[in-house]
């Protein structure tokens, strides 16, 4: 007898109503009790993502995890307006997480309607957090982006001309079409629980908390860490890049 994961879940929310009982949620690394159908959340996709660069034109190679050197991302947000950006190769499991402070006017002033993003996860900050962060891979490590339609990715253009990255965007409200990376952000989760301020945590405590994931066997890489993966990668493009420079050298005549 084979039993979906969908009816699973059904059989737990079913009770009270569509509410999960309260002491099922502690159990819930998300929290989350209430479901919502699938069919609920389809809307309208943003302004800023065209039909060519949605996920069903992203190469099917990306889908395989074959080729490194595809990344998905996304927010985390905490307490107030707070957020942490988080990067995870598909092929890997390699994670990056980005520092976006909140700019020092933040909660000063009200916020205005159309002005700068001063919790500190604008496209701006986001744009410049990515290229800081992703320009110190090499070259075939940075193949792709896949985000979901979050206003904060609206500069997605100039982040393709700064980095190389070929950024694709998910349909709306479709979390499932970057499981990597949804799956990492509930890990992320035990040390940036939901409800809780997560600008307190600094440049340092990020880079702590990132060398922890990527430092934890995983099952999916033959209990091999990510770290030890991505830095095979690494060592398989340095022999290709000195194997191709030995190809284009030009050859000595024999006898000189």
């Amino acid at each position: 007898m084979r039993i979906s994961h969908e009816a699973i879940y059904q059989a737990l929310y079913v009770q009270g109503r569509g509410a999960l009982r309260r002491e099922l949620t502690a159990c819930l690394r998300t929290g989350r009790t209430l479901r919502v159908p699938r069919a609920r959340t389809r809307g309208l996709g943003k302004g800023f993502v065209t039909p060519e660069i949605l996920i069903s034109q992203r190469p099917a190679t990306v889908l395989d995890r074959a080729v490194p050197g595809h990344w998905e991302g996304d927010l985390i947000v905490g307490l107030g307006s707070s957020a942490i950006g988080t990067l995870v190769e598909r092929t890997t499991r390699f994670t990056l997480l980005l520092h976006l402070p909140p700019m020092p006017e933040h909660g000063l002033y009200p916020r205005e309607k159309n002005g700068p993003a001063l919790a500190g996860h604008g496209a701006e900050a986001v744009r410049d957090a990515i290229t800081r962060t992703i320009v110190s891979l090499p070259a075939q490590l940075r193949q792709s982006l896949t985000w979901d339609q979050g206003a904060e990715m609206s500069q997605h253009a100039r982040l393709r001309i700064d980095t190389g990255l070929k950024v694709y965007f998910c349909d709306p409200h479709s979390p499932w079409q970057r499981g990597t990376n949804e799956n990492t952000n509930g890990l992320l989760r035990q040390y940036f629980p939901k409800g809780t301020d997560l600008s307190v945590h600094s440049a340092t405590d990020l880079a702590a908390v990132t060398l922890a994931l990527n430092t934890r066997p995983r099952k999916t890489l033959g209990w091999h860490t990510p770290a030890e993966a991505l830095n095979e990668v690494c060592m398989l493009c340095k022999q290709r890049q000195c194997r191709d420079i030995k190809l284009s050298a030009p050859r000595t005549p024999s006898g000189c």
